[in-house]
C-alpha cells in the first residue's frame, strides 16, 4: 500500500508538471537556452570527473541507443493508454505512428548529415618527422598533416587519422528531439487524470519510466555540453532537433487526424 501510494503521488505530481500549459509552451525555450549557454559550464566543471570520459557507462549504454530507449518506453506508454481507453487498434496505431515519423526523421537526418560531412570534410594523416622539424611545427602551433583524398569519415577515424570538416552534433540532435518528444507524448497524462481516466499501476509505472528517461536525457545533455563543448556543431544539432519538433508537433500534427496526419497526442482520447 505504501509503494502504491508513493507511485500515485509521484506520478500525479509529474503529470501535473508535464501537463501544465506554461511548461508545455516554454519547454522548448528552456531547452534552447540550455544548448546555447550550456558550454559555459565547462569553465566550472572538473575535467577529472567520471562524466568527462566518453567511456562512461551512461554514454555507452544509453546515449548510443537513445532512440531505442525512447521508442520502447514512449511506445509502451502510448499503446497501453490508447488501447485501454478506446479498445481500438486503429486509433492505437495512429498514435504510435508519430514514433514512426520521428524515427524516419532521425534515420533520414543521419544519412543526410553523413553525406554532408563526407562531402565537406577531409581526412588528414599526422606525419612522423625529424625531431628538429617536429619542434618547429609545435612552435608554429600547426602539426604536420598529410591530406588523404577519397577517404570517408568512418574509415578515416577508424584508421586513427584526423577528420576535419563541417559537422552537426548527432548526439545533441537526438537528445533534443527525444526530450521534446517525451514532453509532448507524456503531457497528455495530466489532462487524462483530470478527466477521471482510470490509471492502474502498469500505466503509472510506464509513465514514471518516461519521466525518468526525460530526466536522464536532460542530464546527459548537460554533461555533453559541459564536458565536451563543441561550438557551433552542438548548436546546429540542437537547432535541427527543435526544427524537427516545430515542423511535426507544432505544425503538421495540428492539421488533425487523417490518412496523411496522425494528429496530436491525446486526440480521440481526452473526452469526458
Amino acid at each position: 500500500m505504501f509503494l502504491n501510494s508513493l507511485l500515485v503521488v509521484t506520478t500525479d505530481l509529474a503529470a501535473a508538471l508535464l501537463g501544465n500549459a506554461l511548461f508545455r509552451r516554454h519547454f522548448h525555450l528552456l531547452l534552447s537556452a540550455v544548448i546555447m549557454f550550456g558550454p559555459l559550464l565547462n569553465l566550472w566543471v572538473s575535467q577529472y570527473s567520471i562524466f568527462a570520459k566518453r567511456s562512461h557507462f551512461l554514454y555507452r549504454i544509453f546515449l548510443r541507443s537513445g532512440w531505442g530507449w525512447t521508442c520502447v518506453f514512449v511506445g509502451s506508454f502510448n499503446f497501453l493508454l490508447s488501447y485501454s481507453v478506446r479498445r481500438s487498434l486503429i486509433l492505437t496505431l495512429r498514435h504510435l505512428s508519430r514514433l514512426a515519423v520521428t524515427g524516419t526523421l532521425w534515420l533520414g537526418f543521419q544519412k543526410v548529415l553523413n553525406l554532408l560531412e563526407n562531402a565537406t570534410g577531409s581526412c588528414y594523416e599526422p606525419l612522423s618527422v625529424a625531431p628538429e622539424l617536429a619542434s618547429g611545427a609545435n612552435e608554429a602551433g600547426q602539426p604536420l598533416l598529410l591530406l588523404r583524398e577519397g577517404e570517408t569519415k568512418a574509415i578515416c577515424i577508424s584508421s586513427g587519422m584526423l577528420w576535419r570538416g563541417y559537422e552537426v552534433s548527432e548526439d545533441i540532435f537526438l537528445l533534443c528531439l527525444c526530450c521534446l518528444l517525451l514532453a509532448e507524448e507524456t503531457a497528455v497524462f495530466g489532462p487524462y487524470l483530470n478527466l477521471g481516466g482510470t490509471s492502474g499501476a502498469p500505466l503509472r509505472i510506464l509513465f514514471l519510466f518516461c519521466v525518468l528517461l526525460l530526466s536522464l536525457w536532460l542530464f546527459l545533455l548537460f554533461c555533453l555540453l559541459a564536458y565536451f563543448p563543441q561550438f557551433p556543431t552542438q548548436l546546429l544539432g540542437g537547432a535541427l532537433g527543435c526544427l524537427s519538433w516545430r515542423v511535426t508537433y507544432q505544425g503538421w500534427y495540428h492539421l488533425g487526424p487523417s490518412w496523411y496526419c496522425p494528429g496530436r497526442p491525446g486526440v480521440g482520447l481526452l473526452t469526458t
